[in-house]
């Protein structure tokens, strides 16, 4: 395919209009499934980080004073659009990053709406001007907008992150400039056309593509930059941090994940087969995946058998294919990691029950990665503690609660643990025992507006529902109201 034929979305999105970049720099989008190219895109230099920082400064007074429910309004305005362009989104989100399309349906760009209609509700109800308390009545707190923000977001669910970063930021007041992944940059170019359909005043959204130490960087050591909201790597998200330093910015961090999915004997029946695959889900490219899977040592053997059957009935296909099936894994650079990782975990001793590494039969082209599942592991093995972000699974025994407890914390991470079990009272007490953001039970998700996010190098700030509108406040106390 030539480069006139490829998806153009060399433009950037600045003060309300697409605009060329200052400098060619032209950079091709590949499709995973087929390792070829299928759009491409321009790297911005500082020169278009500035403007758009330039356009989110200049409008940011009058736009933080606009009333809330004029903002609120646009918003919904945005959901509407985002709903009627659903199928143009998930065609986009499949090419770019290789979720099959049925996934990328129900689920990519589901999670965009779902976050849109949260913060729609929590916004209508978040009160930015309220009493410090009956025992100081002269006492005001006023929450306002942190400023100008710069919004880095990842390739692996491209409108979850998006949503989660630009809407509430919008709604309390703030203006953006967004750099998604260049990886997977076609889903937010069509989420700015509607953010311009959708009517938001030029210079309140913003977006450069780029990548990390290109724009990244100059976004996060741009002095009219107020705070840094950034989903991806821990490495990157250290660099960020260390970057903003100078200007003291406040930096949001979503980062790793090493999930531990700790199952006891009285479980339910279907406890091994949902971690499993939601362990593959995204075709592993989750922050909050269920990779290490902790057994009670009584139902070990038959927990792995069950692990065994079911990876092997995952299959594995084109992005655009239909069907229930997981797709490639997204670059080149991201197949060569995950196969490097499984052929550690042989090195390494684990024991290698389904996949491993190559490439699934009748899969020479794309990025496809075999899942695979590793039994015996323990946890000072690099694949117990290195976030794989493919369908690979790890399976270690356990003999009592606190061990089970012990192996679960024993990671740099610190986001999402699973807990498996009949006995309430136990899951209570683990769930207060285990040092990460968010906990899930019996495969129960989350509910609407929960916070999401971490401790640890799993990052520092919380996304979602109240938590993710405070994130983008400042908070001012008033006396003698």
């Amino acid at each position: 395919m030539t480069t006139a034929q490829l998806v153009d979305r060399r433009r950037f999105y600045i003060n309300g209009g697409w605009v060329e970049p200052t400098r060619s720099h032209d950079v091709e989008v590949i499709d995973p499934s087929t390792e070829q190219p299928c759009a491409v895109i321009s790297y911005g230099t500082a020169a278009d980080t500035d403007a758009a920082v330039a356009a989110a400064k200049a409008v940011f007074p009058a736009w933080s004073a606009t009333p809330v429910e004029d903002r609120i309004e646009l918003i919904e305005r945005l959901l509407e659009i985002y709903k009627r362009r659903a199928d143009e989104m998930a065609e986009a989100i499949s090419l770019e990053m290789g979720a099959p399309i049925e996934m990328a349906k129900a689920s990519q760009v589901t999670t965009g709406s779902w976050h849109i209609k949260n913060f729609i509700r929590e916004l209508k109800a978040f009160d930015f001007d309220r009493p410090l308390s009956d025992h100081a009545p002269g006492d005001r707190i006023l929450y306002e907008p942190v400023g100008v923000c710069a919004l880095i977001t990842p390739w692996n669910w491209p409108m979850n992150q998006v949503t989660l970063k630009v809407v509430p930021a919008l709604g309390v007041g703030c203006t953006v400039v967004l750099k998604p992944s260049e990886v997977a940059p076609l889903s937010s170019a069509l989420f700015a056309e509607m953010i311009d359909e959708a009517g938001f005043p030029a210079g309140v959204f913003n977006l450069v593509n780029g990548d990390g130490p290109g724009v990244g960087t100059q976004l996060s050591g741009h002095p009219d930059i107020d705070m840094v909201s950034f989903t991806g790597s821990t490495r990157a998200g250290v660099a960020i941090t260390k970057n903003s330093a100078e200007s003291v910015k406040r930096v949001a961090l979503e980062l790793g994940g090493k999930g531990a999915n700790i199952i006891f004997a009285d479980a339910d029946a279907k406890a091994v087969t949902r971690g499993v695959r939601h362990c593959f889900n995204n075709s592993g490219q989750s922050c909050n995946a269920p990779t290490r899977m902790l057994v009670e040592r009584s139902m070990y053997d038959a927990a792995v058998e069950t692990a065994k059957k079911v990876a092997e009935q995952t299959a594995v296909d084109l992005a655009a294919h239909e069907g229930r099936h997981i797709g490639p894994v997204v670059s080149e650079v991201q197949y060569n990691k995950i196969q490097g990782l499984i052929a550690k975990g042989e090195v390494e001793g684990a024991r290698l029950v389904a996949g491993g590494t190559g490439k699934p039969e009748g899969h020479e082209h794309g990025y496809f990665v075999r899942p695979t599942v590793f039994a015996d592991v323990s946890p000072e093995m690099t694949i117990a503690k290195e976030e794989i972000f493919g369908p690979v699974l790890s399976i270690m025994p356990f003999d009592t609660e606190e061990e089970a407890v012990a192996i679960a914390n024993d990671t740099a991470y610190g986001l999402t643990n699973y807990v498996q079990t009949t006995d309430v009272d136990r899951a209570h007490r683990i769930a207060r025992l285990l040092r990460s953001g968010m906990v899930q039970m019996n495969g129960e998700p989350q509910g609407a507006g929960a916070p999401f996010g971490g401790y640890g190098q799993s990052g520092n700030g919380r996304e979602g529902g109240v938590w993710g509108i405070e994130e983008f406040c400042e908070v001012k106390s008033v006396t003698g109201w």
